[in-house]
């Protein structure tokens, strides 16, 4: 029997906690059995039941140094190119699983705090308890294997104020007090995705945070039941499905996003790793891997879903018989080539990652280019895949429903012919390429693949920062120093 740290069943029961989260004007008594959330909780589950399968073991865990059990490779913190790969073989396995559309799956927050983990000489800068804090955390939550969440920007208010500037006092969550027992916080956070299925929530500043306004600039852990917590859901994509047939990734995989009120919530000294300091704020991120590894995951995640509407797409144009027209073939074919490049610049990140101390990191600059680069072809990717379906996504059966009508199932059998298999086969793809790219549930990945890890302003801001600049100025150079101002003549092959 293999020794793992939980399996799914352990991780559903430890959601039975109490935790506050509101849906619909109410309170969900337990999440795991609520029709909004249950079949994604199962989703997210099913991810450690793959660990805890001893098939797939060797491949998607590794012994943890602290207790000897089985955890996630997400955990691990790679000291060579070739257990980077190994690591990221793992990871894709898991997105494998979800087609990449669970993009806060228990690997993202855990790459994060591992991350920042191999940078605890940042946190010293701000004072050794906050790097021990971290230390020990990063270990408590690896040892357990948990399911981290985090909130790490504020709700959007009026832009063009500052924190304290907001018509609401308690929109952005601030430091209201802190005596010997840590610190109290109030106000909001976002975007919460995940939160309902987490077991603990990381609490940080992704954005910057200004001189002056350090009440805001805290981090911290804290179990997802802590009194004074709050979750408000967003509209629950999966109790809205009608069935997995009608409704195959939106009823399992909606990772929901959420609102998280802190309502003078007390957080433990132990439990905070930046305490009301702004630079610290920027660096626990981007001073430390952690900002690299947790969207490092993100891309590998990513390409396997892209992968993922690629074969869509073509079993589209199968499923219509358009496959042998040649633009038909050349959209594909441009679906490929974005699919594939991403493919291949995650390797291009671990090819040009370099050790730096005791840890293997991914290339800084291959990484925000290539997300850069992902955020920008994700709607037309998505808008191609539509306009190869045509009208066939349209007419499809109101609902699975319709085939326990005979005379409407004979009529389905007709107008529902497929030149590939069964017409029944045929409409259960077309529900699955809808809610992949055209359900209400689609436009939220579309949404969430344009912003999760920024506005494109910020994301172009990290790859200026990053490029080698010296190293293209130089090539300038090289260019401008093999000539200079003198007769035309002198360089002709008549004068020689």
């Amino acid at each position: 029997m293999v020794d793992v740290a939980k399996d799914g069943r352990a991780h559903i029961e430890s959601l039975r906690d109490g935790r506050s989260v509101y849906i619909n004007g109410e309170t969900v008594s337990d999440v795991t059995t609520h029709p909004a959330f249950k079949n994604s909780i199962r989703s997210s589950a099913h991810l450690y039941d793959l660990q805890a399968d001893p098939v797939h073991t060797e491949a998607l865990t590794f012994e943890s140094p602290g207790n000897g059990k089985r955890v996630s490779l997400a955990w691990q913190l790679p000291k060579s190119y070739e257990e980077m790969k190994v690591r990221r073989k793992g990871l894709e396995q898991l997105a494998r699983s979800h087609v990449g559309f669970m993009g806060r799956s228990p690997d993202h927050v855990a790459s994060a705090i591992s991350g920042q983990y191999m940078g605890l000489d940042v946190f010293r800068r701000h004072g050794e308890r906050y790097a021990r804090n971290m230390a020990n955390y990063y270990e408590y939550a690896r040892d357990n294997d948990l399911f981290l969440t985090y909130v790490i920007i504020n709700p959007q208010g009026d832009r063009t104020k500052s924190p304290e500037d907001q018509k609401e006092p308690d929109l952005i969550m601030r430091v209201v007090d802190e005596d010997s027992e840590g610190l109290t916080v109030r106000g909001a956070k976002m975007l919460g995705t995940s939160s309902i299925m987490a077991n603990e929530i990381f609490v940080a500043h992704l954005q910057p945070v200004a001189p002056g306004h350090e009440k805001y600039a805290v981090s911290f852990a804290i179990p997802m039941n802590t009194d004074g917590l709050k979750v408000l859901s967003r509209k629950s994509f999966e109790h809205s499905a009608v069935s997995e047939f009608d409704n195959p990734l939106s009823s399992k995989f909606d990772e929901n996003d959420a609102i998280v009120y802190f309502d003078d919530v007390k957080v433990p000294w132990e439990r905070v790793f930046v305490n009301q300091d702004v630079d610290m704020c920027r660096a626990q991120f981007h001073d430390t891997p952690g900002h690299i590894y947790q969207n490092y995951q993100a891309q590998i995640r990513y390409a396997v879903k892209l992968k993922f509407l690629a074969g869509v797409a073509r079993r589209l144009a199968e499923e219509i018989g358009t496959i042998k027209i040649p633009p038909v073939q050349a959209v594909l074919g441009k679906l490929a080539s974005e699919a594939s490049t991403i493919q291949g610049m995650v390797y291009a990140m671990e090819a040009a990652g370099e050790l730096q101390g005791d840890y293997f990191l991914p290339n800084r600059q291959m990484l925000y280019a290539t997300q850069v680069y992902a955020q920008e072809i994700y709607p037309g990717f998505v808008n191609s895949i539509r306009e190869l379906s045509g009208g066939a996504l349209i007419m499809t059966p109101s609902s699975s429903a319709d085939y326990a009508n005979q005379d409407i199932a004979d009529i389905l059998e007709k107008v529902q012919s497929s030149p590939t298999g069964s017409s029944l086969e045929r409409v259960k793809f077309l529900k699955l390429a809808w809610d992949a790219i055209g359900s209400e549930f689609a436009s939220r990945h579309t949404q969430y693949e344009m912003f999760y890890c920024g506005a494109q302003f910020v994301t172009r801001g990290h790859a200026f920062r990053t490029f080698d600049w010296d190293d293209a100025g130089d090539l300038v150079d090289s260019v401008l120093h093999g000539y200079s101002l003198k007769p035309a003549s002198t360089h002709s092959v008549a004068a020689e």
